[in-house]
């Protein structure tokens, strides 16, 4: 090892033993964070943050408009209705026909405070549903926090990378661990985050056929909504569209979120959409649990989604309500704003491949994946731990892939804060040292 290190390895293991992070290769999101702000502090020295999933775009001026206009009205000193404002639950209606080519009744549209509690009131709803359906099954690699959900309600999870499981594979896959009767529901995210891999239509309709028989809930996670720009996809009633599990079976919740469709992350807003059929099911469980008649749509905002979050920011809702109306009348392109990270993204590729690093996830079924938010890299044969630790010494902060359940050796990175010609110069002055350094 050469000394073209930027922080050396006393300084950043004195770093993470006064942060109390047992174990570097293992650390989350959060921690990560932490080490290289607390590094950039006590050096000046600035990192390349690859880390965090953050927008990297300014927030959408509609959405702020329709919010100061909210609390113009007064609407701070009231009380949201769990179940959304009608605007909302409206837009979110027409936004998933407009995009996805699916109907969801606005009954069924309900505000969440972001994905992150979508998914968190799904897990508790979906384990409760039925008396030895304890499971819900990850279709990896995929986002760590929902695994930490899952702890704090101490639901059980299942799990499997699906890298070697693509295309007609995955049946056989999904039908062995279905076969038990136990999995409540299958949660995975398209795009794919870590991986940006983009599960195609076969693969959707073997999730959808596989949940319809064996009773299960799709939790659909659609975070970076419309951002498979191999397609062109945003026109509003045009197809292509979102693929969707939603056109496979009746058995869904969709989870979408402002944070980056409309790079909106600071609102904590976005919105679960529950199939009519799935809404207005009954389960008896439900109504032994909390009382009344056990329909699924009800017990899931008045007896969990309330008990979480009270209802989301008044304001809130109104900007997101305009956004998403905006993108269906097409006066709002949000899809082409988005592209920006595309952009990004080949060019940091560009980079990792000219300094000996390969593409994890490269390829869908058929074709390489989209540029977009997140990619994965490797470097040779490093294990990924060793790779993510060693990359902080060159100020690149990243996160390892065995941390998202994935079971290939390397790390994700993020695009979103990589934006300026000093940040790419920068970039590629480290990735060269690391190169040389480790040949």
């Amino acid at each position: 090892m050469s000394d073209k290190r930027i922080f050396d390895r006393a300084l950043v293991e004195r770093v993470v033993s006064e942060l109390n992070i047992t174990d570097l290769s293992k650390a989350t999101i959060g921690q990560v964070v932490l080490v290289a702000q607390r590094l950039e502090a006590l050096t000046g020295v600035p990192f390349i943050r690859m880390d965090q999933g953050v927008p990297g775009l300014d927030p959408c001026q509609t959405g702020i408009e329709a919010e100061k206009e909210a609390l113009d009205r007064g609407v701070a000193a009231i009380y949201p209705a769990a179940e959304g404002i009608p605007e909302l639950k409206q837009a979110a209606s027409d936004f998933i026909r407009a995009f996805i080519n699916v109907g969801v009744s606005p009954e069924g549209c309900i505000p969440v405070c972001g994905s992150v509690a979508g998914s968190f009131a799904s897990f508790i709803l979906c384990s409760q549903l039925e008396q030895g359906k304890d499971t819900i099954l990850f279709i990896d690699p995929g986002f760590p926090i929902q695994k930490s959900q899952l702890s704090i309600i101490g639901a059980r999870y299942e799990q499997f990378d699906v890298f070697a499981y693509r295309g007609g594979a995955l049946e056989e896959k999904l039908e062995s661990h279905m076969s038990s009767g136990r999995i409540a529901a299958i949660i995975y995210s398209n795009p794919n985050n870590p991986a940006w891999i983009c599960l195609e239509e076969g693969e959707l309709e073997i999730i959808g056929r596989a949940a319809t028989r064996h009773g299960a809930i799709v939790l659909e996670d659609l975070a970076y909504f419309g951002m498979d720009f191999r397609k062109q996809l945003g026109k509003p009633g045009q197809p292509p569209y979102q693929a969707s599990v939603a056109h496979y079976t009746d058995n869904y919740i969709l989870m979408l979120s402002g944070s980056k469709i409309f790079s909106y992350a600071g609102q904590r807003v976005g919105v679960t959409a529950v199939s009519d059929a799935l809404f207005h099911r009954r389960y008896p469980a439900l109504a032994a649990r909390y009382g009344g008649a056990g329909v699924l749509g009800q017990t899931f905002v008045g007896a969990i989604l309330y008990m979480i979050t009270s209802g989301v920011a008044h304001s809130v809702q109104y900007g997101l309500a305009a956004m998403m109306r905006a993108s269906v009348e097409g006066r709002l392109d949000f899809v082409a704003l988005t592209a920006e990270y595309a952009r990004r993204t080949a060019r940091m590729k560009e980079l990792f491949h000219a300094n000996g690093f390969h593409i994890v996830y490269g390829r869908d079924v058929e074709q390489d994946i989209s540029d977009g938010f997140f990619f994965t890299v490797g470097y040779r044969d490093m294990p990924g731990a060793e790779l993510m630790r060693e990359l902080i010494h060159y100020g690149i902060s990243s996160i390892t892939l065995s941390t998202t359940g994935s079971e290939q050796e390397g790390v994700r990175a993020c695009c979103s804060r990589i934006g300026s010609e000093e940040i790419f110069t920068l970039l590629s002055e480290r990735l060269g040292a690391f190169d040389r350094d480790h040949r």
